[in-house]
């Protein structure tokens, strides 16, 4: 039996149009997933095996970031809509009820390892060591001056911090729409601006928006989901810097190098134990209703589930991927492979 050619970044065109419904999705030959950039190395490595080794089509993968796959995922069952998903964070409650909306009851969600945002540069580049407060410091909007909140007046890191480099801020990161921009929203410039007490003395909208909008004058700029693309931005540009999953420091350390975040690197054993501040949970959430109509979506979460795959000695941690403890493997295992339905309430 011939395979099919792995399919990288395209979508599989709907069939036939069907109701939402727990039992509606029709047949189709090939599994359709989307979701997460960070994940996608990972997801696209065990695709590749699986289509290796099964009589399965390959499946078909597309890159469209941590909330452009769950709002395909959630938009409803059938073959016109993805079975799996990828994300760089948890699926977030108004996804869950979306998901609920569109006739979607049942979805396993399996935590599949551990990742790191880096603060990346060039090797040619300056060696930094930062701190959260100096990151939001450097591309927030507004941030605090005499006082009070005032437009950004940073142009270089030594504006920010006259320890740093004379060096021009220039930032390339995600997109809203990014699972890496919403980690890193929360675990470097929430806790950055909470450095900070006029911030803090903000309430509700007026606090979040100091905290989480960008300046738009330049220094950062949102680079879309090809982080391989920032990478090459960075080797172009050695006083650049760019935000991203931490497999793609690990498969380019000989054109990048990583800042140091709050005294610590982002290695391994600092990312597994959570001293690395800009640590991540990744996840896989599946359509139950298309477990048993679309072909091989058991089958495929084995392969994703074996320990020959995510386990430490495995072919996704030559990828980036950071495994969970031993036990914590054995639980996403069992809750995978039987398909358990997430508790909606888990994270309402």
């Amino acid at each position: 039996m011939m395979k099919k050619t792995l399919a990288i970044a395209a979508a599989v065109a709907a069939v036939t149009a069907v109701p939402s419904g727990e039992a509606s999705a029709q047949a189709r030959d090939q599994i359709r997933i989307v979701g997460s950039s960070t994940v996608y190395p990972f997801a696209s490595s065990v695709v590749e095996q699986f289509g290796n080794d099964t009589d399965f089509n390959t499946p078909v993968i597309e890159s469209t970031g941590s909330g452009g796959g769950l709002e395909l995922f959630c938009a409803g069952v059938g073959v016109q809509h993805p079975d799996i998903t990828n994300a760089s964070r948890r699926i977030k409650a108004s996804e869950i009820k979306r998901c609920q909306e569109n006739g979607i009851q049942k979805v396993t969600e399996v935590k599949i390892g551990s990742d790191g945002i880096v603060f990346a540069n060039s090797v040619e580049g300056p060696k930094l060591e930062l701190t959260t407060a100096q990151i939001w410091e450097a591309l927030a909007a507004e941030v605090p001056v005499d006082g009070k909140m005032m437009k950004n007046p940073h142009q270089t890191w030594s504006d920010v911090d006259s320890s740093l480099p004379d060096a021009k801020i220039e930032v390339y990161g995600p997109p809203p729409t990014s699972g890496t921009r919403d980690a890193f929203n929360e675990m470097a410039m929430e806790a950055g601006c909470s450095e900070y007490e006029v911030v803090n003395s903000l309430s509700g909208d007026a606090h979040e928006e100091a905290c989480l909008t960008y300046r738009s004058d330049g220094a950062f700029i949102e680079a879309g989901e090809n982080d391989t693309l920032i990478v090459q931005k960075l080797v172009q540009n050695a006083n650049a810097f760019g935000i991203f999953g931490y497999s793609f420091l690990d498969s380019n350390r000989d054109k990048i190098q990583a800042a140091e975040v709050n005294g610590y690197a982002p290695t391994v054993a600092n990312i597994s134990e959570d001293r690395y501040p800009l640590s991540r949970s990744l996840w896989v959430y599946v359509k139950n209703a298309h477990v048993g109509v679309i072909p091989g979506i058991p089958e495929y979460i084995a392969e994703f589930t074996r320990e020959s795959t995510w386990g430490p000695n495995g072919y996704l941690v030559e990828k980036g991927l950071i495994p969970l403890p031993e036990e914590q493997r054995e639980t996403q295992r069992e809750t995978a492979r039987n398909f358990e339905p997430m508790d909606p309430e888990a994270v309402m």
